[in-house]
């Protein structure tokens, strides 16, 4: 059976969901999946990007990054998105892109395949968990199998988030738990698009 396909899909302004993405891709191919890292295009004004030099920087260091395409989706068997939470939902940037999809949508071409979601927030209870339930809306729509970590793994009782993968940035870089949280994520996925691609005829 071939791999399975794996788009890690993100918006990160300063780095933190940024972090979170790479730590999904080693778990993913640690999996044995091939996987395809994309971030989604930025669209806030420079003036309001200029005004903080943590993003402008990021923006910078960040910049050989492919940006996500209708292509990265159709090619995956299952999606990882990531995104800082705003006020209770998903950045506005992913959300332009999502946005977007509606012709792959109408066509089936989003249905049966596994979908999960990462986050982060300034403080513990800045809206992580309605962020990625607000995602979720979406996969329900697409017709999407979705993959939460749950309890399934000692290090979700570490991290206290069976929705996905969370982080407070104001707590400093993701450290070594929501990494390894994330790394867990990405296997768990992995796991059962290949159990689900091996179930399906060819």
């Amino acid at each position: 059976m071939s791999p399975v396909n794996v788009a890690i899909i993100y918006y990160s302004s300063t780095g933190t969901i940024h972090a979170l993405a790479k730590a999904a891709v080693e778990g993913a191919e640690k999996a044995g999946a091939d996987v395809r890292l994309r971030k989604v295009a930025e669209t806030a004004p420079p003036q309001a990007v200029g005004a903080r030099p943590e993003w402008a920087r990021h923006l910078e260091e960040t910049a050989d990054v492919a940006e996500v395409g209708h292509e990265d989706l159709e090619w995956a068997d299952a999606v990882l998105f990531g995104t800082p939470t705003r006020f209770g939902n998903p950045a506005s940037q992913l959300r332009a892109f999502i946005d977007t999809t509606g012709p792959l949508w109408f066509q089936g071409k989003l249905a049966n395949k596994v979908y999960s979601a990462f986050t982060a927030s300034n403080t513990m209870h800045g809206g992580q968990e309605s962020t990625i339930l607000a995602l979720t809306n979406t996969f329900y729509h697409w017709g999407g199998i979705i993959v939460p970590p749950g309890y399934t793994d000692p290090i979700q009782f570490q991290l206290g988030n069976p929705y996905g993968t969370s982080h407070v940035a104001t707590d400093g870089p993701p450290g070594e738990v929501p990494l390894q949280a994330a790394r867990y994520q990405a296997r768990r996925v992995v796991d059962t698009a290949a159990a689900l691609k091996a179930g399906r005829p060819a």
